[in-house]
């Protein structure tokens, strides 16, 4: 759960300032891509993990209400349900404490046990708000069948490379880029280089979101630019779990790399022009004529 606070500017080191408002708001890296995949018209079947108690209920409810399957979502018993405390100031820019509670218990054998989730999808989406492990073995379980495998490495963290070789999309932003590649990003040929190194170990497509200026594709083949939208940044929470997800469905449709970055970029766009988390991702068809209009 998002406990969201607006304030003019962020308080320094030991300050205590007025905010301008409160907001309790479901939020949650994966709840948030699988929310964006559903409103953006997709099957798809949520696999986590709450506490027993009103804010797990409340993300449960959420979730479906959204049209996301949540059969797969587990209930821990003595822990307390995720949440992430987030200030947002007058220019939408964010920063989050995240307390992961029960998003802890999401074991490997918790997995194991909803593996038909896994079996029925074509993509499999993973970020890293649940254990490593868990994560590590999801994929490995997902490739084995075939499945097209995204994972988002955020927060950052090191991985090693029997995550990183089943892999077949990382999508990073310059900080967890570093993370994960070991490498100083401070211009647009360390990015390159950081990607190859990254490549090399196993992954097929690198996308590196950097916030307005766009993001970029690289691959085995080659590197592509993508430039973002202009728009009117209110609140930049979920900017990237919206990209990430809008990303899964653009590939599960069959499009081509650039097309998918594309109508993602565009999902990302119209996300940081709303206030919250999931109540900031919007539906394929007001997509669809955000597209339209900036053609």
């Amino acid at each position: 759960m998002d406990l969201v606070t607006y304030a003019s500017r962020m308080p320094k080191m030991g300050e205590t300032i007025i905010g301008k408002s409160f907001m309790q708001i479901p939020g949650g890296k994966g709840a948030n891509q699988a929310d964006a995949i559903a409103k953006l018209g997709l099957a798809v079947k949520m696999v986590g993990c709450v506490g027993a108690d009103e804010l797990g209920n409340t993300l449960i409810h959420s979730l479906r209400n959204d049209g996301v399957d949540t059969s797969s979502v587990s209930v821990a018993d003595g822990v307390s349900t995720g949440i992430a405390a987030i200030t947002v100031d007058t220019e939408g820019n964010n920063c989050i404490i995240v307390v992961p509670g029960a998003n802890d218990m999401l074991t490997v054998e918790r997995l194991r046990a909803v593996r038909n989730a896994i079996e029925e999808a074509s993509v499999v989406v993973a970020q890293l708000e649940v254990p490593i492990e868990t994560v590590k073995s999801g994929l490995r379980m997902a490739r084995r069948l075939g499945k097209t495998t995204i994972l988002n490495p955020a927060p950052a963290a090191v991985l090693d490379d029997d995550m990183l070789e089943n892999v077949d999309v990382l999508i990073p932003n310059e900080t967890e880029l570093e993370a994960v590649s070991g490498m100083k990003i401070r211009t647009d040929d360390d990015v390159l280089a950081a990607a190859q190194l990254l490549i090399e170990k196993g992954v097929r497509e690198l996308i590196v979101t950097l916030g307005e200026k766009g993001c970029i594709h690289i691959n085995k083949q080659g590197f592509s630019s993508h430039k973002a939208h202009k728009v009117r940044a209110v609140d930049t929470t979920a900017a990237g779990d919206s990209f990430t997800g809008a990303l899964a469905v653009a590939i599960s449709e069959g499009k081509e790399m650039a097309d998918a970055i594309a109508f993602a970029t565009a999902v990302g766009a119209l996300t940081v022009m709303k206030e919250g988390a999931q109540s900031s991702l919007p539906l394929r068809t007001e997509v669809e004529a955000f597209i339209r209009n900036m053609a």
